[in-house]
C-alpha cells in the first residue's frame, strides 16, 4: 500500500558535496513505510519521476527522511526545492529489509548506499553494526545517525582520510569473525554488493542486498528495471520496484 500527494518540507541539510538531505512531513507514509523501501520523487518539468531510498523514518513525528545525490537535470532539481515548500512523492513503495527483534545485524553501505541503512540500523539499535564506505572524507555522510542509534559505526574510505582505509568487505569479515551476525544487510555498487553476498554465503549467513536501478513507475507496472534472479533453480526477470529493492541475495544473479 502507498500513498501519493504533495508534502511539505520541513528540512534541508547538504551534508557533503553534490548530497541533499531532505526531511518530508507526511504521516500517513511514516505511518506505512518500513527500512530499505523508497520514493518515486517528482522534479517539475520531468516526465518520469526520480526513485530515492528512505533513509529514515519517524514515525511520531511523521515524516521520512530522503538522502540523494545531484545525478543529472532531474535531481538537480530536486536540490533547488526549500524548507516549506511541497515536494510531489509516491511512497512508501517496494521491499523493505528484515527486521527480527533481538537479533544481530551487520549494515554494509557504499557511497549513496549509505543512507537505507540508517533505518536498518535505528530499527536494530545496539544489536547493529554500521559499516560504510565512501570515496574519501568529503563524501563522509550519516556517521552520527548511525551512533545516535546505539549502532557500532566503523566507516572505511578508499583513500583513509577518514576512519580506516580500505573496501567496507574487510571490515565486514573481521566483525564477522569477532561476532557472527545473524544477518547482513547491504546496499551499495554491485560489485560491492557481490562481494559482500559471497562473504556472507561463505559464514552462513542469511544476506539481503538492494539494488539499484533506473526505474520509470516504481509500480511494476513496466519493464525498466527488471533484474535477473533465480527462483526454484531457474532464472526470471524481476522488478525491482516491486519484488524488491530488496531481495535475498541467494537469488540475485551478480553481473
Amino acid at each position: 500500500m502507498y500513498k501519493q500527494g504533495k508534502y511539505q518540507i520541513v528540512s534541508k541539510k547538504n551534508p557533503a558535496k553534490g548530497i541533499f538531505d531532505i526531511e518530508i512531513l507526511c504521516p500517513e507514509i511514516a505511518a506505512l513505510a518500513e527500512a530499505g523501501q523508497f520514493a518515486q520523487v517528482a522534479a517539475e518539468g520531468f516526465f518520469l519521476r526520480r526513485p530515492i531510498s528512505i533513509c529514515d523514518i519517524d514515525k511520531d513525528k511523521g515524516t521520512i527522511r530522503l538522502v540523494f545525490e545531484i545525478r543529472g537535470k532531474g535531481t538537480e532539481k530536486l536540490a533547488d526545492l526549500c524548507c516549506g515548500q511541497l515536494i510531489d512523492i509516491i511512497a512508501p513503495l517496494g521491499k523493505g529489509f528484515k527486521v527480527m527483534e533481538g537479533r544481530k545485524v551487520i549494515c554494509v553501505g557504499g557511497g549513496i548506499g549509505v543512507p537505507p541503512m540508517v533505518g536498518v540500523a535505528k530499527a536494530y539499535g545496539e544489536n547493529a553494526v554500521a559499516i560504510s564506505g565512501f570515496r574519501n572524507m568529503a563524501a563522509v555522510i550519516l556517521q552520527e545517525d548511525f551512533e545516535a542509534a546505539g549502532a557500532k559505526t566503523i566507516l572505511c574510505t578508499d583513500d583513509g582520510s577518514a576512519g580506516r582505509k580500505g573496501f567496507v568487505t574487510e571490515a565486514l569479515e573481521e566483525q564477522i569473525a569477532a561476532e557472527k551476525p545473524d544477518l547482513v544487510v547491504a546496499c551499495g555498487p554491485m560489485v560491492m554488493l557481490k562481494r559482500v553476498a559471497d562473504i556472507a554465503e561463505k559464514h552462513g549467513i542469511e544476506c539481503q542486498v538492494s539494488l539499484e536501478q533506473r526505474m520509470a513507475c516504481g509500480v511494476g507496472a513496466c519493464l525498466v528495471c527488471a533484474c535477473r534472479t533465480v527462483k526454484n533453480g531457474a532464472e526470471i526477470h524481476s522488478h525491482v520496484c516491486k519484488d524488491g529493492p530488496v531481495f535475498d541475495s541467494k537469488e540475485v544473479v551478480f553481473e
